[in-house]
C-alpha cells in the first residue's frame, strides 16, 4: 500500500491501521514522518495475558519519542489483543506478527534510513528474537527484558549494540538477571550495550517514563551519529 493510500482524516493521515498478519489482520497505530527517507521504528508491546497492550503506558511514551525524534513508527496489537484476530501463542505467533508489521513498514517506506526495535518486558523478548531474523535492523532498545524467565542464548552473536534498560526494583525482570545478559552480550565482539539501571524502579516504571524517553532519545541520537560517522568515513 503506498502512503497516498493511506487514510486520511483532516488532511493528515489517520495513526489506525489494519495490515495483514500470518493470523489475521493485526490492529495498529502508525505515525508517518514527513521527512524523506526517514527512519523507522517499531515498538512491541509487553505480555499479552498480563495485559499488555499497544496502549501500556511505557509502549505509548516510547511511540511519541521515536516520533518527535523524526522516525516513521508503529505501535501494535499483537494477536489476539484489542482488534487484533488470533489468540496467544507463547512468543511464537507473536514474533510472526512483529515480522508482518515490520514488513508493512517496509512496504511504505522502501527507502527509509534505518531500522530500530523497542520492546517492553514480554515486547523486549519478541524484539530481540525479531533482531536475529532480520539484518536491516540497525538498533534496539530493551526495556524490562524477562532475562530472569526466557532464555535470551539466541543472542549468539548479537548483530549490533543497542540500549537495556532495568529497574533496581522489578520483580518480573530482576535487575541481576539483566546485568547477566548484559555482560555476556557485551563479550562479544563489536557489540556495546548502554546499560542503564534505575535503582527504584519496578516494572512498570511509575515515576520513570520520563527518564526512559530521555534515554531512548540520548542513545538513539547518538547511535544515528556514529552510524552516519562510520558511513562517511567509508
Amino acid at each position: 500500500m503506498p502512503v497516498d493510500a493511506l487514510p486520511r482524516s483532516s488532511g493528515t493521515y489517520m495513526p489506525e491501521v489494519m495490515f495483514a498478519g500470518p493470523d489475521g489482520r493485526l490492529e495498529g497505530r502508525y505515525h508517518h514522518s514527513n521527512e524523506p527517507n526517514a527512519p523507522l521504528a517499531l515498538v512491541l508491546h509487553p505480555h499479552p495475558l498480563h495485559g499488555g497492550t499497544m496502549n501500556n503506558r511505557i509502549t505509548y511514551a516510547l511511540y511519541r519519542t521515536f516520533e518527535n525524534m523524526g522516525f516513521s513508527v508503529m505501535r501494535y496489537n499483537s494477536r489476539g489483543v484489542g482488534r487484533s484476530q488470533g489468540r496467544f501463542d507463547g512468543g511464537i505467533g507473536e514474533i510472526s506478527d512483529a515480522a508482518a508489521a515490520l514488513d508493512w513498514m517496509q512496504m511504505i517506506n522502501p527507502n527509509a534510513s534505518g531500522l530500530w526495535i523497542a520492546g517492553y518486558s514480554f515486547g523486549a523478548f519478541v524484539g530481540m528474537q525479531l533482531l536475529m531474523r532480520r539484518p536491516e535492523i540497525t538498533g534496539w532498545i530493551s526495556i524490562a527484558p524477562p532475562a530472569a524467565h526466557y532464555d535470551f542464548g539466541f543472542l549468539a552473536p548479537c548483530p549490533c549494540g543497542g540500549l537495556m534498560i532495568a529497574g533496581g526494583k522489578d520483580d518480573m525482570a530482576p535487575e541481576p538477571a539483566i546485568h547477566k545478559l548484559v555482560d555476556k552480550l557485551n563479550t562479544q565482539k563489536g557489540v556495546a550495550v548502554d546499560y542503564r539501571v534505575y535503582p527504584e524502579a519496578d516494572h512498570i516504571f511509575a515515576k520513570q517514563a520520563d527518564k526512559i524517553t530521555a534515554a531512548v532519545e540520548d542513545h538513539v541520537t547518538r547511535a544515528m551519529r556514529q552510524q552516519h560517522m562510520a558511513l562517511a568515513a567509508d
